[in-house]
């Protein structure tokens, strides 16, 4: 079973450029982010067209999230537990159904937090927050699952091209960190640096000032999977050369193959 993350940055915007990568990647599930469309307004007949179930969880013109799977979904959830005020578009739950084992995906773009210090870095850590207690039950439940998406955060030095220009910056901050680490430290196995190690493998370029072209990235599109999940992976990869296409966006695709 092959699993992708992938943050479009506007479904309007990649219209083209997502088809092409669905053709050419093959994935059995796409968990996209930034969608940027009320669920009416998504293009399902396109997608659906080429054999995968839609699920979206949409806000127009900001955040919004969805689900692509050739494989059956069940108990679709929307929106991540922990406080019912919370109008942002950026969580959505469903169970896949494989072969051999069922998995629950859970797709997430976690605020920015940006500017620092301030409500939108506020929200970051409460959401971070939020979403350790939602790990934490889902371990309770033993039930296999990962939590993927864009997590707006960079977890170690390594993982800038230049880690000094962000020390400051909501993403690289220790508060968001350390946050991030807690949700590792309840036994969750971030699938890329299982595989692959050291400098050099970024998921995100600017648009600005060249950034794809110096390879002036960062790695802040992670897949974190429990201990029953870890245990099916078999590879792990970043579609590094998709930011090289045409429109692309400032994202590229990290996925996952599960023995499931």
């Amino acid at each position: 079973m092959k699993i992708a993350t992938f943050n479009i940055n506007g479904i309007k915007a990649r219209i083209d450029a997502l088809p092409r990568w669905l053709d050419e990647a093959l994935p059995d599930v796409a968990l996209l982010q930034e969608i940027k469309s009320v669920d009416e307004a998504f293009p399902r007949e396109i997608f659906e067209d080429r054999g995968y179930n839609v699920e979206t969880h949409g806000q127009k013109s900001f955040n919004g999230v969805a689900i692509l799977s050739k494989l059956p979904l069940e108990d679709v959830t929307r929106g991540l537990p922990g406080d019912d005020e919370d109008e942002q578009a950026r969580y959505i739950e469903a169970t896949v159904v494989g072969d051999a084992h069922a998995v629950r995906l859970c797709g997430l773009y976690l605020p920015n937090g940006n500017p620092v210090p301030g409500p939108k870095y506020d929200y970051k850590l409460a959401w971070m927050e939020r979403l350790r207690q939602r790990a934490q039950a889902l371990l309770a439940e033993e039930t296999p699952f990962l939590m993927a998406g864009d997590y707006n955060i960079i977890p170690q030095p390594e993982d800038a091209k230049r880690p000094d220009s962000w020390r400051e910056d909501a993403l690289f901050r220790l508060e968001s960190r350390t946050a991030y680490r807690r949700l590792l430290n309840l036994g969750l196995t971030e699938a890329f640096r299982a595989r692959t190690h050291g400098p050099g493998h970024y998921s995100f370029w600017d648009y600005q000032a060249g950034a794809w072209n110096r390879d002036d990235g960062i790695r802040i599109d992670h897949v974190l999977m429990s201990p029953a999940c870890a245990d099916m992976m078999t590879e792990c990869q970043i579609d590094k050369q998709v930011r090289g296409e045409v429109k692309p966006s400032d994202h590229v695709p990290v996925w996952v193959n599960l023995a499931a």
